[in-house]
């Protein structure tokens, strides 16, 4: 494998290409770029398998490498943290390490982005990441779910709900679907719309749009398209309550 690196900071560069050396034996050959425009002619020239690319460059940032890449190509970002792009990254499922980089954050993060994936699916990846981190008031309507076997484009609008399960999450869609991802609860519950997404409990997201009715008494529940039933907590039922009320 031929990894690019591309970073405006030569000693940034430099860190990430001794690491992956270190524990990346995978990647046998690396090459550098600083910019925007060098990363380009590189890819062109050389056509790396892997590309990391730190967000901001000098003449640029690392969106202008994605929306001019001529073919898709598996990306692993390296940013620092800012909550509009953290949240573009996971929607989109692209792969990403943050600033200092953690070994073991390096090596789970080539792992999944060599996943083998269809051309068509990784551009869609791209371009979901590229629609949400370009504009910061865009109302999230697909999110990306990876698992070990595939990458699922899902519309929010099918979620009925999400359970959670330790540090694995299950979505239950409209056609009856279910799909398994490892990761929590939480980090869905930032990502979803606040608008259109309650948390009922502490194992539940529901997706209030399908939600029927809430059967109170023993059952204490709501109940959701296909009869779902998602348990409310004593602590959580005023405030549920209180949403159900606005919803139109």
């Amino acid at each position: 494998m031929l990894a690019l690196v591309v970073d405006d900071e030569k000693r940034a560069r430099e860190t990430i290409c001794n690491m992956i050396m270190l524990y990346v034996p995978e990647i046998k050959e690396i090459i550098e770029a600083d910019s925007v425009k060098e990363a380009l002619h590189k890819i062109e020239k050389e056509s790396p398998d892997l590309l990391f690319l730190d967000i901001n460059l000098g003449d640029g940032n690392g969106f202008d490498v994605v929306e001019q890449l001529d073919s898709p190509l598996p990306v692993i970002f390296v940013t620092a943290y800012d909550q509009y792009v953290m949240k573009a990254l996971k929607v989109s499922a692209v792969d990403y390490i943050m600033k200092p980089v953690d070994p073991e954050e390096l090596v789970s993060a080539v792992n999944k982005a060599m996943q083998v994936l269809s051309r068509a699916v990784m551009q869609e990846q791209l371009q979901l990441f590229l629609n949400n981190v370009r504009d910061k008031e865009t109302i999230v309507t697909k999110i990306m779910l990876k698992t070990m076997e595939s990458i699922h484009i899902v519309k929010v609008e099918d979620i009925i709900y999400c359970q959670a399960e330790r540090n694995y999450t299950t979505f239950k869609l409209l056609d009856d679907t279910e799909i398994i991802v490892s990761k929590n609860l939480r980090e869905y519950e930032e990502i979803l719309p606040q608008q259109d997404f309650m948390r009922p409990h502490q194992s539940y997201l529901v997706n209030v749009n399908h939600i029927i009715r809430y059967d109170k008494g023993e059952k204490n529940a709501l109940v959701c398209h296909g009869e779902h039933l998602i348990p409310v907590s004593t602590r959580k039922r005023d405030k549920v309550l209180e949403m159900l009320k606005n919803i139109t």
